[in-house]
């Protein structure tokens, strides 16, 4: 016997946003499995507003209105019997990002909870990572989003550290980020992954996963620090132009893309980390998974 529910997480970052709407697969005896049914992006970069005047633009608050009217509906067809929003960095900093998850409620009847960064990594973190965590590795999770990079120490197969840091790539992009910033993130992750022997990274985020498409290998095998540090190269020698029409590149995101490659790097530097796994993972994912695990 075979049962599924339709779920939906809606992701509100600094770069984009995303509703995912997932199948759960439950069957009697077997692990529940979790699919992708559908997953809409839209390029709104609410952190250039947030973190450069402090508001959120009139013009964004309407592409976002719009945009929660969309989800609703494609919810609606999709017959998704629960859902949850989220929203991060960009709108916890924005003075009016209350006001504006009160109108969003009123104009396209969806419910959006601010996050806090604890509660950012703790979600992420809640994803499906058995795969890919062995308990005898220790493994530092990297989550960067457009205006904060999340990190969570793995050992023994359990967290054992995890922390947030105002640095991501929407900031980096306007020279938001101090040398300040990057020193703590040096000392957190050095005296965190001190005590252990061969860390791996694993990485999250829509910058790393596509770099990791480029490289073209199978989503088992990890990227090394050889790889990332000359697709970083390869990246900061094409123009912006090059980067979209010979690399296939969004807009959005062949702008940002060689700042999270940095903080990728920083981060493999720092703990000495010689290879980078990349789960097709993220906020929305884990939105789900704790939705169903009664977590959230």
């Amino acid at each position: 016997m075979i049962n599924i529910k339709k779920y939906a997480a809606i992701d509100i970052g600094s770069n984009a946003m995303r509703l995912l709407v997932a199948n759960i697969v439950e069957q009697e005896g077997k692990e529940t499995q979790f699919t992708k049914s559908s997953l809409v992006r839209v390029p709104i970069r609410l952190g250039q507003d947030a973190f450069t005047v402090g508001e959120i633009s009139n013009e964004n608050i309407e592409r976002m209105v719009d945009a929660m009217k969309a989800y609703k509906l494609l919810m609606k067809v999709h017959k998704v019997e629960r859902y949850m929003a989220c929203a991060t960095s960009a709108m916890r900093e924005a003075y009016n990002g209350k006001e504006i998850t009160e109108l969003i409620e009123q104009e396209a009847g969806v419910k959006i909870e601010i996050i806090d960064g604890k509660k950012e990594a703790a979600i992420i973190a809640s994803t499906d990572l058995h795969s890919f965590i062995k308990p005898e590795h220790t493994y530092l999770f990297v989550d960067v989003g457009g205006g904060s990079t999340e990190f969570s120490l793995f050992a023994d197969g359990k967290i054992v550290a995890s922390k947030s840091f105002k640095n991501g790539t929407v900031r980096l992009l306007n020279n938001m980020v101090n040398d300040i910033v990057w020193q703590e993130i040096e000392k957190w992750i050095k005296t965190v992954t001190e005590p252990y022997d061969n860390v791996t990274l694993i990485g999250s985020g829509g910058n790393i996963n596509k770099l990791f498409k480029l490289s073209g290998k199978k989503q088992e095998l990890p990227l090394s620090y050889f790889y990332i540090n000359s697709q970083y190269q390869f990246l900061n020698s094409l123009t912006y132009e090059q980067r979209i029409a010979e690399l296939g590149l969004n807009p959005d995101r062949a702008d940002v893309i060689i700042y999270a490659t940095r903080i990728y790097l920083n981060a493999m530097k720092w703990s000495g980390a010689r290879n980078i796994y990349v789960p097709k993972i993220g906020l929305s994912d884990g939105i789900v998974k704790a939705m169903y695990y009664g977590k959230i």
